[in-house]
């Protein structure tokens, strides 16, 4: 089973088989998205640097007032989360590189017909992005989440449970704004946001640490692997 039928099936399982039901007697396709969307970072990948080609991680998809009642009917977030998950993935096979977190959204368009649809990219840096590679990045430091990858392209990322903190963890231990990780020219400074339980570096709780190549954090029942790359804190290019 190819990747884009992986997609399909698993957007039929998330919507409880609405796909299954709807999505066929529709002109537009979850699927015909997908592969829009790994041909737009195809076709904009750029070459920045030795082993380093970058692609676009914003996306918004422009579709007909009827295919847009139609995305919002079949759960239009569910179904946006689906496609950067499936994206990411691509990435990942193509050795594809972003600069910040993986988005897709979705506008209504009056002049397009059904089943037509438009599509807007952009690279926009953010503090976070998916990391498309199981190494740090030289540019980067890495930490892992529950198997979930993520580069540290900013300066400072904020973790917690709140919706708007740069890294969302779904672990009731875990404050609203838990952690922030920052990354400087003298190191990279994990600290604790004054939450309820604490951060724990290396199974000793601290206020804040400045974090070495392997450490293992802890906050709430959420363990965080940090790696950094050779040259994490050090200034780097545009992209």
């Amino acid at each position: 089973m190819g990747a884009l039928e992986r997609f399909e099936k698993s957007v039929e399982r998330m919507m409880n088989n609405a796909f299954a039901k709807v999505g066929r007697n529709s002109e537009l396709k979850p699927v015909e998205l997908a592969s829009r969307l790994r041909r737009e970072i195809d076709d904009r990948a750029a070459v920045v640097g030795r082993d380093r080609t970058v692609v676009p991680n914003e996306f918004t998809i422009e579709l007909s007032t009827p295919d847009f009642s139609q995305i919002d009917a079949w759960g239009a977030e569910t179904l946006a989360d689906e496609l950067a998950t499936n994206l990411t993935e691509y990435a990942v096979s193509q050795h594809y590189a972003f600069v910040g977190p993986v988005s897709v959204s979705f506008e209504e368009h009056e002049d397009l017909a059904g089943g037509r649809f438009q599509l807007r990219s952009a690279t926009v840096r953010g503090n976070v992005a998916p990391a498309t590679s199981a190494a740090p990045s030289t540019r980067h430091p890495l930490i892992d989440i529950d198997g979930q990858r993520y580069l540290l392209t900013g300066p400072v990322t904020v973790i917690g449970r709140d919706a708007e903190a740069d890294i969302v963890v779904d672990d009731p231990g875990v404050s609203r704004r838990h952690l922030e990780i920052r990354v400087t020219p003298e190191g990279v400074v994990a600290t604790d946001l004054g939450s309820t339980n604490g951060l724990f570096v290396e199974g000793h709780q601290v206020p804040a640490a400045t974090l070495l190549d392997g450490n293992t954090l802890t906050i709430g029942r959420t363990r965080i692997m940090f790696w950094t790359g050779s040259s994490a804190g050090q200034p780097t290019e545009d992209w």
